[in-house]
């Protein structure tokens, strides 16, 4: 019991890692936004997917503030830690209700959760940061952020089921058994 909870905090740290990672290291700049692209979204799918909602969420989403605290982008953390928590989360619940985690259940959860990722960003830019409808101008550049999320997290997942990855899949397995509070 012990060494399933410390595989489930080990995997999210990782995915975390990986997460952080991902959104700092590669940056397609725009411009007009002052903001960035980057693959961090296709993470944060796995995160959901593979650590399910709770576990999932936390990696998506402290992996992603992390980056933005360490990337010169602060102001932004606290909306990226709900709204990538929020995204992991529901990509999560989406995929462990449906019987396969294929390619076509990881693009609806990915539809959804990146919807949230848009709509979140605009709320916050909007009303918090004070942009009201000029902040609809980072919607493409999210928009298009999403889609290569989609992209990658639809391309690992049929190899990551090949590799099969046990600890992954014991951690999902236990958290399935003791419920969605897991």
């Amino acid at each position: 019991m012990k060494d399933q909870k410390t595989l489930r905090l080990v995997a999210a740290a990782m995915m975390a890692a990986m997460a952080c990672v991902a959104t700092m290291v590669i940056k397609i700049p725009i411009p007009a936004t002052g903001g960035y692209i980057n693959p961090g979204d296709g993470i944060i799918l796995l995160s959901g997917i593979l650590l399910g909602p709770v576990y999932g969420g936390l990696a998506a989403g402290i992996g992603s503030s992390l980056a933005d605290l360490l990337g010169g982008y602060a102001v932004y953390a606290p909306a990226t830690l709900f709204i990538k928590f929020l995204m992991a989360a529901v990509a999560g619940l989406l995929v462990e209700d449906v019987a396969q985690r294929g390619v076509p259940s990881v693009m609806l959860a990915g539809l959804v959760s990146e919807t949230i990722m848009v709509a979140g960003y605009f709320a916050f830019e909007a009303v918090v940061m004070g942009y009201g409808l000029a902040a609809a101008g980072a919607v493409a550049g999210n928009v298009l952020q999403g889609a290569a999320g989609i992209a990658i997290a639809s391309a690992l997942i049929p190899v990551l089921k090949r590799v099969n990855l046990p600890p992954l899949r014991r951690a999902r397995a236990t958290a399935k058994q003791k419920g969605r509070a897991a």
